[in-house]
Formats: structure tokens, C-alpha cells, sequence
């Protein structure tokens, strides 16, 4: 009898399960090969996960910890003026009844006003609002960094620390052509910020800004570094950010992601006044060269050669035979100079400056700038074809002044601003026979106090105090003299009208 196979019936092996078929071999193998590619697949999202988390995390870095660092050493200046008599005795204020008031004295009543009104704002020896800035402190004994635009003309400095303590501040030195202020207040234990080498900075580190914008203390924005050796100045290659920095930025740190000051923040490049995306920022291996000179002896010593210079164009460096865009073209030499002394020539073009090249224009004034007066320098120049070196004696850069003296007609030379921001001479004889006065002063500049007042050049005074006027030797004495906590009045003299005028001198 032959056997017949049920249609359902399995080949033997499926009946055994000690030997499984084929096909369920394979059913297996793909079930495994299915969970071993699932676990693969998750593994790899996983690590996808973790490298885009840690790029996200080098992208967005966290600033808390280096704020929490950073913050104490940097402060708030707000800064003052005296207001006196709203705005000087002789006009150029925004009252049209200056000039009476000038005259009646500041009760005096406009027609139509009523007599019972409070008294108008800024009258004599008031102290008003003049700015808001920032700065950082370089040392533990109150010596603080922060920009010359900021405290410049200020009658008074307040500092405000991230405790609220305020204390009033005394400037050591101010440098208008780097825009470097060193100012000092009486505290110890202050936290100073580190320096960084702003040189090591590249484009897209992040950096961070914190500063008083309109006003709004310890405030921190955070961008990164768009740019360095940016050229906008004589004496300063800047470092360009995308920080946000408004006013009241002016003097504050620019920071490293290791809690470094890199930079001063100094200026910002808009249309409209605000933030535009381009900060700038002086590099503080820069600021602190100043900062020392300043705290050594309240100014900036700079030497000078005695040329005008611009840029090598590429038409001209081909002309010329140069073969490449580089050093400083000589337009002009002044006679006399130091420059003129060593044979330089209008046409040359300086490619070295005591073994320093000269790649830029720019570059020529800075380094100069660092070279002590009465330094022997080697200096090469291009010219005809040709390279020669000649040797210069550096001389010094006359520090900047904030009215320029002039000679009287006697010739004598004008003296230096006093505390009354004033540079005055002699009355040459004809004047004071044509004014019918016995002495005084002229006023050939007025700055700072007497500005304020409406003091102005072409002015005479005639007495300080009690005290006749006799001479400019005679006042600058008197001035030096003079109670610096407490207002005086100076006589004035202009055209055919005379009056006494408020004034208080600078501390």
C-alpha cells in the first residue's frame, strides 16, 4: 500500500523541531537582521544627537559664568557740569531773555511770566546732567580705564559700582588721539579685570560687551569679532564686532570667552545714532601703553618726524618701479622738521621705519608715535628706483590743546589753559587806549568753565573777585590761587558793555 501525502503535510524536517526547515531559517535570520538594523539606526540618531548638541553648544556658548566674573570691575560714570547764569551772559543759550537776565540778575522776570513761578532751571553753580559713559577697573587701589569722550570737558565724576556704592572720581590723564582716559577713585579691593592679547583675537570669536547703554547699568550683549586692524584713525587699528553697543557703551570691556579684556569699547559706525551692527572697539595692549604713560605723568609722550602722508596707490607703486602697494607716500615736509633734517623728500615713500616695514600708510604715524623723542632711527626710503636708508632724530608730537594759543601783538606767547579754561595775554597798549582801561587781560581762547559762562576770544576782564587785573602773569597767579569749592565773577569787558560774570573753576 502506497502513502499519500495529506496536502498540508510538512516535509519531514518541518515535523521535527530539532531540525527546522529552511524557510523558517530564514524567517528568523530576517527578524534578527530587522532588530540588529532598528538597534543600529538608534544608535546613530543618538550620536547624531550628541554631535549636533555639541555643536550647538560650541555656537551658543554660555556667558553666565564669565558674567558673574566679569561684572564687579566694571562701573557706571555718570559725569556733570555748572551750569551758570543758562548759558553765559552774552547769548548763545536757548533762553531769549539771556542777555537781561545778564544784566537784572537771574530773578529777572520776562514780560507776560508769572513772578511767582519757580526759578528757571541751570542757574549759577547748579549741577546738571552732561553724560553717561562706562569703564572697567586695571587695578585693585580704583584706577579705572574707560574712554577721553566720556569725561572730557566734565566738571564733576561719579562712579558707580555693581554694589551701588558711588564714589567721586579724579581724572589722572586723558589722551584725545587714542580716546584713553585714566581716571581714580579713593577704594581698595576693587576687582580688576586681566588684560588679553588682542593680537591672538580671529574673525567670528565670539567676544562679549558689558556698559551703561542710555544709561541702563551692567548691561551684557555678546556678538563676535567682525574684523581687526580696522583703520579709522591715525594712532589706533580698532577691533570691528557685531556686539550690540550703544551710548553709554563708550568705556566699557570688550571680553574674551576666558573672561579678558580685549578691547575698550569706543565707537559705533550708524545712520541713526543706534546700534548698526559695527562696533568698535580700541585693542588694549594699545590702551594700557596709554594708560601707563598717563598714570606715570598725566600725558601722552609721542614722537614725530615732521611729514604728510597718504597711501601708495597701485598705478603710482607701478610707476615708480616699487612692484607693490605698500609704505607711506611723502606729500609734504615741514621746514625744520626732523624729517627735512635726514634728507627726506616729497615723493619718497618710507617702507621702513627703524627695521619696522611699513605696510600701510597708517602704520608710519603709530609707530613713530611709540618712539621716544631724541630716539636715532633708521628710516628707508624708495626713491628713484632705489631703496636708502637714512638716519632721523625723532622729535616730540606736541600734546593736543583744548584752545590753541596765539601771539598778542606785542608777540609774546600765549600761556597754557588755566583752572578757568582760559588762555589769556596782555592788552597791547593801543587796545587798552582805544577801550580807555589801565590793564586787564585779553582772552585769546576760552574752554571748559569760561565757555560755560559765555566767556568768549576778543574778551576783556578786568577783575577777578576784588582783585584789578593787571596783567596775564598776574591773573594765571590769581587763578591758581583761587578756592576751587566755591563760585567767583570776573569783570568783563566786550565791545562797549562790561558786567560781572559767574564762574566756577574746574576741580
Amino acid at each position: 500500500m502506497s502513502a499519500v501525502l495529506h496536502p498540508a503535510a510538512r516535509h519531514p524536517h518541518d515535523m521535527n523541531p530539532r531540525h527546522p526547515s529552511p524557510s523558517g531559517v530564514l524567517a528568523r535570520g530576517r527578524g534578527v537582521a530587522r532588530k540588529a538594523f532598528l538597534a543600529l539606526a538608534a544608535a546613530l540618531f543618538l550620536v547624531a544627537g550628541q554631535v549636533e548638541a555639541q555643536a550647538q553648544t560650541r555656537a551658543l556658548p554660555d556667558f553666565t559664568d564669565l558674567v558673574a566674573k566679569a561684572d564687579p570691575a566694571v562701573v557706571n560714570i555718570r559725569t556733570t557740569a555748572r551750569a551758570v547764569a543758562r548759558g553765559g551772559p552774552f547769548g548763545g543759550g536757548q533762553d531769549p531773555y539771556e542777555l537781561f537776565r545778564w544784566f537784572f540778575g537771574p530773578d529777572f522776570v520776562p514780560p507776560g511770566r508769572n513772578p511767582r513761578a519757580p526759578a528757571p532751571p541751570n542757574d549759577e553753580g547748579q549741577e546738571v546732567p552732561r553724560g553717561v559713559g562706562s569703564g572697567f577697573f586695571i587695578s585693585s587701589d580704583g584706577y579705572i580705564l574707560t574712554n577721553h569722550h566720556v569725561v572730557n570737558g566734565a566738571d564733576d565724576i561719579y562712579v558707580t559700582l555693581t554694589d551701588r556704592r558711588e564714589f567721586k572720581a579724579k581724572v589722572i590723564g586723558s589722551d584725545e588721539r587714542t580716546d584713553v582716559a585714566l581716571i581714580k577713585i579713593d577704594a581698595t579691593g576693587t576687582t580688576a579685570l586681566k588684560a588679553g592679547d588682542p593680537t591672538q583675537l580671529r574673525k567670528g570669536e565670539w567676544v562679549m560687551a558689558i556698559g551703561s547703554p542710555f544709561g541702563l547699568d551692567s548691561t551684557v550683549t555678546a556678538g563676535i569679532v567682525s574684523a581687526t586692524g580696522r583703520d579709522t584713525g591715525d594712532y589706533l587699528p580698532f577691533i570691528q564686532t557685531d556686539v550690540a553697543v550703544n551710548p553709554g557703551n563708550s568705556g566699557g570691556p570688550l571680553l574674551n570667552m576666558r573672561g579678558e579684556v580685549v578691547g575698550i569699547n569706543s565707537q559705533i559706525i550708524s545712520r541713526s545714532g543706534g546700534f548698526m551692527g559695527i562696533s568698535l572697539a580700541i585693542p588694549i595692549d594699545e590702551a594700557m601703553r596709554v594708560a601707563d604713560q598717563l598714570r606715570a605723568s598725566g600725558r601722552v609722550i609721542r614722537g614725530r618726524i615732521g611729514v604728510q602722508i597718504g597711501e601708495v596707490s597701485k598705478e603710482v607703486a607701478d610707476a615708480i618701479g616699487l612692484g607693490r602697494t605698500a609704505g607711506a607716500s611723502v606729500g609734504m615736509v615741514e621746514p625744520g622738521s626732523p624729517a627735512e633734517k635726514a634728507g627726506i623728500e616729497p615723493g619718497d615713500v618710507i617702507l621702513k621705519f627703524n627695521g619696522k616695514t611699513i605696510e600701510r600708510s597708517s602704520d608710519l604715524p603709530r609707530t613713530v608715535g611709540e618712539t621716544k623723542p631724541g630716539t636715532k632711527a633708521t628710516i628707508q626710503v624708495w626713491r628713484r628706483g632705489g631703496t636708502r636708508d637714512l638716519t632721523i632724530t625723532v622729535g616730540e608730537l606736541e600734546p593736543e590743546k583744548s584752545a590753541a594759543a596765539r601771539p598778542d601783538e606785542g608777540g609774546s606767547q600765549a600761556q597754557k589753559t588755566n583752572a578757568l579754561g582760559l588762555v589769556v595775554s596782555d592788552v597791547p597798549a593801543a587796545r587798552r587806549r582805544e577801550l580807555r582801561i589801565r590793564g586787564g587781560v585779553q582772552v585769546d581762547a576760552a574752554d571748559g568753565p569760561a565757555a560755560r559762562a559765555g566767556i568768549r576770544q576778543g574778551d576783556v576782564l578786568l577783575a577777578l573777585d576784588n582783585t584789578e587785573i593787571t596783567g596775564a602773569s598776574q591773573f594765571n597767579g590769581l587763578v591758581a590761587k583761587l578756592d576751587r569749592s566755591r563760585g567767583h565773577v570776573v569783570l568783563v569787558r566786550r565791545d562797549e558793555l562790561t558786567q560781572w560774570v559767574p564762574i566756577r573753576p574746574a576741580r
